[in-house]
């Protein structure tokens, strides 16, 4: 029921093939609050419903990409006994009731994370199962929750091990401390760091060139992904990937990619 709503707390722009979603509460280095993931979500349906859209890039207004949860309206609310907004205390982690954010994240279109500023908290962890994450030289990331009196949520726990290892995980955990876009490519965190104002060009590029293949491979694949990654029954695995397989054999879209071969021309998905 969310779809297409006005946004008060991002703003969503598309330059096709590639969708722009921009974190928009700059005078509060775009702070968390339970209604920005529920305009996120929109608008990430909105870009997955636009045949245009190959791949969706966030990315944060002015110099933060997003500091954490918004203090006041989330956690002191809630200690002060209010509701932060749309039944948070019965959500996962601190995110409105019946809003799955890796589900969402994991069967959308592909996600590139572009960090400009501070991702703190919250910032990181909602980036963590997206497909890229590209950070600006000037990002800074914290995974700072037991500073708060509090422990991550969003399956951070799973996902940055994912990336950057169990021992490295640990310690960015257990410490709390912040690292430079150019240390998180260094241990992992960040696939990709550029220089400031290569940040979005190069968020852009990595989604167009996604964006030349065909989406429901795309999708299929994150799902493998996703599933297989930490999978210990190899012929479960394999399964999953023949099941995919054999749909994939009756597509018009690999039949185009065999024709376009032979060919000798460039295969056309969207």
């Amino acid at each position: 029921g969310l779809f297409f709503m006005t946004y008060s707390t991002i703003k969503y722009e598309t330059q096709a093939p590639v969708a722009l979603i921009t974190l928009n509460r700059p005078e509060r280095l775009n702070a968390w609050t339970p209604n920005m993931s529920e305009e996120m979500a929109d608008a990430i349906e909105r870009a997955n419903q636009d045949r245009s859209i190959g791949a969706i890039v966030v990315t944060g207004e002015g110099r933060g990409f997003c500091a954490g949860a918004d203090i006041e309206h989330t956690f002191k609310s809630r200690i002060d006994g209010q509701d932060p907004g749309a039944g948070t205390a019965q959500g996962q982690g601190g995110l409105p009731r019946g809003l799955d954010w890796i589900g969402v994240v994991r069967s959308a279109k592909p996600l590139i994370a572009a960090v400009n500023g501070p991702a703190v908290g919250i910032g990181v962890t909602m980036i963590l199962p997206f497909d890229i994450i590209v950070a600006s030289e000037l990002a800074k990331f914290g995974l700072v929750f037991v500073k708060m009196g509090i422990v991550p949520e969003l399956a951070s726990s799973h996902f940055l091990i994912s990336r950057v290892g169990w021992g490295k995980a640990s310690e960015l955990m257990l410490t709390a401390r912040l690292v430079d876009g150019r240390e998180a490519r260094e241990i992992g965190l960040a696939d990709y760091v550029t220089p400031h104002e290569g940040l979005l060009p190069k968020a852009y590029e990595l989604g167009k060139a996604i964006s030349a293949n065909p989406d429901p491979m795309l999708r299929m694949t994150k799902d493998l992904l996703s599933k297989n990654a930490c999978e210990q029954d190899m012929g479960l695995a394999q399964k999953r990937e023949t099941d995919y397989l054999r749909a994939c054999w009756v597509t018009p879209e690999h039949k185009e990619a065999v024709q376009a071969f032979l060919d000798k021309r460039p295969a056309r998905f969207r």
